[in-house]
């Protein structure tokens, strides 16, 4: 969101506290720098994936979001939020995991670039993998209630 045009709330600003105006300069620098990673998505092996350009918009959003101190990289406390809003809490040591994975500049984060492959990665994203395998470990509900009724010609 952009405060400056009536959106979100100054109040959002990364964690730091950046002033309004050093905010200003934060986000026009990164939104440039992440348009031209976007591009090279779009035209990219990703230039097949249904609806990239919407995608690519919100998964920008969400890591500006997510950037809590504007650094433009996401650590520990920016990808526990991701997996919290995705509904998947994890512990620190799975956290620091997950970036070890997708971090392939030792930087002990994860950069836009870096998250963009992570989000948008074909079958092998370890994100995916992970929450595959996560779902897959869960146990299925059983059914309650009384069964539902069957006729003849439906019994085996």
């Amino acid at each position: 969101m952009d405060w400056r045009e009536g959106e979100g709330n100054p109040d959002d600003l990364p964690k730091n506290k950046l002033s309004p105006s050093d905010y200003i300069k934060w986000q026009d620098k990164n939104t440039e720098k992440f348009e031209a990673i976007n591009d090279e998505f779009r035209c990219g092996a990703y230039q097949e994936i249904e609806d990239l350009d919407a995608q690519l918009e919100k998964y920008k959003k969400k890591f500006v979001k997510l950037d809590l101190d504007g650094s433009a990289d996401l650590g520990l406390l920016g990808l526990k939020m991701l997996m919290e809003d995705l509904g998947q809490a994890k512990t620190h040591a799975e956290l620091k995991k997950m970036i070890k994975e997708v971090d392939k500049t030792d930087t002990g984060t994860i950069s836009y670039r870096e998250f963009l492959e992570m989000m948008l990665g074909k079958n092998n994203s370890i994100l995916k993998i992970i929450l595959m395998f996560e779902e897959m470990g869960k146990e299925k509900p059983l059914p309650t209630g009384h069964p539902a009724k069957m006729t003849f010609d439906q019994l085996p």
